[in-house]
């Protein structure tokens, strides 16, 4: 269980740090894209452009699961 936690700590903070970044640089963040993309989507996809869409489901998961690798790094220490 506490492995389960750090883990979702983890990747609660990174997720947290890439979403200031990601925001101050001028990408689209889940927050401003998920609302618009569930009532339309290919609408709030054509909108967003390119960058934004690639951080979005490419780049963005892959920090996820580091976030993830960065918790059950940090249990193992323990």
């Amino acid at each position: 269980m506490l492995r389960i936690y750090i883990i979702g700590i983890s990747i609660l903070l990174i997720a947290i740090i890439a979403n200031v970044l990601v925001d101050k640089i001028g990408l689209s963040t889940w927050y401003d894209f998920g609302p618009n993309f569930f009532s339309n989507p290919f609408d709030s996809i054509k909108n967003v452009g390119f960058f934004s869409c690639l951080w979005l489901f490419v780049f963005y998961p892959i920090v996820l699961a580091a976030g993830y690798l960065i918790g059950d790094k940090l249990y193992s220490l323990f």
